[in-house]
């Protein structure tokens, strides 16, 4: 009798754990670590690349067992232009890069570019939830983060600049490898625009085929163009506009978990990207100027002067452009 009960107690103890088993099993396929395939809008070498690996790892350390982002390359793989389409697609699950390539689909864009509050700000005060609003009405992709905030942009030469009577620059004639969002800028300069691909400007400075560039102040190095562009002129203007962008249907498959993991990876990135491109900001500045580079410092009217006309354009273009979200927008991105 001992012996049975002895015998139906361990029966039942290896049906419970049997159960329990289960259990873990039926767990375990409901939660398996969800993968999001993701590409970036830059060669994985450069400095921006390199910050959005930060973002992925990040994720990857908070969510291990939930989400794991797999970053598995750059414009080797899409044309940067296509892909956020590429993501809307569902081809791709998530993408890092410029806003602003889709300007033409979606002008609010330009708030980020004429831009002067950080993304933690823009959290604050509501400007981030009207922009991905925009992404989603007008490139069909959610909007998880602005990452990198606090870089801003250049223009570079390869010869002294001259001066104009007030204080300025005269860049009358000068022809300035450009992009969309500086061409209006460039062009109130008396600067000529010139659309040149970025694996491409190297040899068109070392041959002096134009005379400088636009380009964010951390990333002169990282392509070697400061062997030729020997002047900087100051201050600064715009920020930079990178997104991380997410597939809609892929998203909202994910778990409560998974999505509370990425977001709160995202808001903490934000700060911890923007704080760490300013250290760089700092230690690319002094190394330039070590080597050698001269700064031009516009200063008083002169550089109110120069700013206006570099945010203008971008604000102008969007309200050109149609926006319905244009007022919010620079109420909370704009505070000169």
């Amino acid at each position: 009798m001992k012996h049975e009960h002895h015998l139906s107690r361990r029966i039942a103890g290896m049906a419970v754990s049997g159960t329990a088993l289960a259990l873990v099993f039926m767990t375990g396929a409901a939660h398996a670590e969800e993968t999001l395939r993701a590409i970036s809008a830059f060669p994985k070498p450069l400095a921006f690349s390199q910050s959005f690996q930060g973002f992925v790892d990040l994720v990857n350390e908070k969510g291990k067992g939930v989400i794991k982002i797999d970053y598995i390359g750059g414009p080797e793989m899409f044309p940067p232009n296509q892909q956020v389409d590429a993501v809307r697609r569902g081809v791709i699950d998530m993408q890092y890069g410029p806003a602003s390539y889709y300007l033409g689909t979606m002008p609010e864009a330009d708030a980020w570019v004429g831009s002067t509050v950080s993304a933690a700000e823009a959290r604050a005060n509501g400007g981030f939830a009207i922009m991905q609003k925009a992404f989603s009405e007008k490139l069909g992709v959610n909007l998880l983060a602005h990452l990198d905030t606090g870089i801003q942009f250049h223009i570079y030469t390869i010869d002294e600049p001259k001066r104009s009577d007030d204080g300025g620059v005269d860049l009358d004639g000068l022809r300035i490898r450009s992009q969309p969002i500086y061409n209006s800028f460039f062009e109130s300069l008396g600067a000529i625009p010139v659309s040149v691909p970025v694996p491409d400007v190297y040899t068109g400075l070392e041959r002096h085929t134009f005379d400088g560039s636009g380009w964010p102040i951390v990333a002169i190095k990282d392509l070697s163009w400061d062997k030729f562009l020997r002047y900087r002129i100051d201050p600064g203007f715009f920020q930079t506009d990178l997104a991380v962008v997410v597939n809609p249907a892929k998203w909202d498959g994910l778990s409560d978990e998974a999505k509370t993991i990425i977001n709160e990876a995202a808001a903490e990135y934000e700060q911890t990207s923007y704080d760490n491109f300013q250290t760089m900001i700092s230690e690319t500045d002094k190394t330039v100027r070590d080597e050698g580079m001269q700064v031009i410092s516009l200063e008083g009217e002169a550089a109110a002067k120069y700013l206006d006309g570099a945010y203008d354009s971008a604000w102008k273009r969007m309200k050109e452009a149609g926006s319905e979200h244009y007022d919010a927008l620079r109420e909370a991105y704009y505070d000169r």
